[in-house]
């Protein structure tokens, strides 16, 4: 009667949780976020919502902050392909664009940052100086991210390529190779045909 009882409460809080996710969904596509069919939203956080595009049968976990760091731009600036996992407390902080390929494994705790701020004068603070570097960020398709990753401007990570947990991606990453590291670098190439 236990197990019986067990089951059942879950299944409903699962039926409670798709429908309150679907009504979520629902929500911002109403406000700008464009999202594909299958894909359902945790709790995430948006600045501009219509800055957003995510693919047919994602996998997001909640917390997922999507940052547009500026002030109201056409968009979208963030896009994520089909059937790409987010993990949870996963980041976007984006200027200008940030690209996600399809079949992409983001693990919990990652980061993509495409601008710095700007170093160039010493008579002001450094949070006031805008002429920081700018620089859109690729990850084409079939990656996998481990957890904490963080991906700098201007950087394309190649099909296949896996990155280890913790590493700093700061330079291209070659198609079906293995990377990690502070900052990141070429460990070696993924075996098979």
């Amino acid at each position: 009667m236990t197990a019986t009882f067990a089951r059942g409460t879950f299944r409903l809080r699962a039926s409670a949780a798709r429908a309150v996710a679907a009504l979520r969904t629902a929500w911002w596509r109403f406000l700008g976020m464009q999202i594909g069919e299958g894909t359902l939203l945790p709790r995430v956080r948006v600045t501009w919502p219509h800055e957003v595009s995510l693919g047919r049968d994602c996998a997001l976990e909640h917390e997922i902050h999507f940052k547009y760091d500026g002030i109201y731009a056409p968009g979208p600036t963030i896009i994520v392909g089909d059937r790409v996992f987010i993990g949870f407390g996963c980041e976007f902080n984006v200027r200008k664009r940030v690209e996600i390929g399809a079949d992409c494994l983001i693990a919990s705790g990652c980061k993509f940052i495409d601008h710095d701020h700007g170093i160039s004068r010493r008579d002001i603070s450094m949070r006031e100086q805008t002429d920081g570097a700018e620089a859109a960020i690729v990850v084409e398709p079939d990656v996998w991210l481990g957890v904490n990753v963080v991906v700098l401007k201007g950087v394309t990570i190649g099909r296949g390529a896996i990155i280890a947990a913790g590493a700093i991606v700061t330079t291209d990453v070659p198609s079906h190779e293995i990377w990690g590291g502070v900052p990141a670098r070429r460990l070696l190439e993924r075996r098979g045909g």
